[in-house]
């Protein structure tokens, strides 16, 4: 198993932290183009409540060191755009931005979380563009490989989609980083680690993983769905062996970006577990150890 943490370190020499920002975008899922209403997981500020809100990139990178200033006197950073759909809108306006981004000698890379649906070609010459002043990594949300799943949760993008753009990202030289989350409504142990395997399974082996667990939030399609009827959630130990059970089927060569993930607290309707992040990362790493 290698964690972005350790992949980081060998590669730059330090500690690199990410700086959560905002581009301004909106999702297609949400404005009409692909569908209304956003994901059914998704929250109110598209899966970036800890993001910057929109302002002037200069004051936003500017305010997001100074958070991580109080906690360590790290140099390096990676842009991260993870709010709504970053490929989303026009073209020369993010180029400007992602570009003034880049030039700032303490950025080193630069993550974009994004649909597959929205990488036409001018956002793909693009992407090319800035690939060639630093690291571009393109952050898909995948979440399941069952299109029936995908429906139930108002994705709005099949698997054919998803598999075509992560060959063009690719074929282009691009860093592609693929979400995954586990406990999704109607979706059994077997599926779950089906979207594991077909995610193992992707040539050129994919760069990068992030495993999460569902967050049911308050003002969510899926919240409101969980508060009139509640649908069964996994425990702790079951959440923490698909964990260990993706470890073993993931490509050694696969950086596992993250293990679990933050909900803003007061959003959060279920699972309570997830709250207590220290006691769900032991219990993940158990499990992990239990299988080596």
């Amino acid at each position: 198993m290698r964690m972005l943490s350790e992949a980081l370190l060998a590669r730059y020499g330090e500690k690199v932290y990410k700086l959560s920002l905002s581009a301004g975008c909106t999702c297609p899922n949400r404005d009409g183009t692909a569908g209304e209403g956003g994901c059914a997981f998704c929250s109110a500020g598209g899966s970036g409540d800890f993001a910057a809100k929109p302002a002037p990139i200069e004051a936003q990178i500017a305010e997001a060191r100074a958070r991580i200033a109080r906690k360590t006197d790290a140099k390096k950073f990676i842009a991260y755009f993870q709010s709504f759909t970053n490929t989303y809108g026009d073209p020369a306006r993010l180029e400007a931005l992602y570009r003034q981004t880049l030039e700032r000698p303490e950025i080193v890379a630069l993550s974009l979380g994004t649909r597959p649906d929205c990488l036409g070609p001018e956002i793909m010459d693009m992407l090319c563009r800035l690939n060639t002043i630093k690291p571009v990594w393109i952050e898909l949300g995948l979440q399941t490989a069952h299109d029936e799943t995908a429906a139930r949760i108002n994705r709005c993008y099949t698997l054919e989609v998803f598999a075509d753009a992560y060959r063009r990202l690719k074929a282009a030289g691009l860093t592609v980083i693929v979400h995954l989350i586990f406990g999704l409504p109607g979706e059994s142990r077997a599926d779950m680690l089906d979207t594991v395997r077909y995610v193992a399974g992707l040539t050129p082996a994919v760069d990068g993983v992030k495993l999460q667990m569902l967050h049911v939030l308050k003002g969510t399609a899926l919240g409101a769905q969980y508060e009139a009827e509640p649908f069964p959630l996994l425990s702790l130990e079951e959440y923490a062996e698909l964990i260990a059970e993706s470890v073993r089927i993931l490509p050694e060569s696969t950086v596992l970006h993250r293990l679990t993930g933050d909900a803003p607290g007061p959003l959060l309707l279920a699972p309570e577990w997830t709250r207590n992040k220290k006691r769900v990362l032991n219990t993940i790493h158990q499990a992990i150890g239990s299988r080596q």
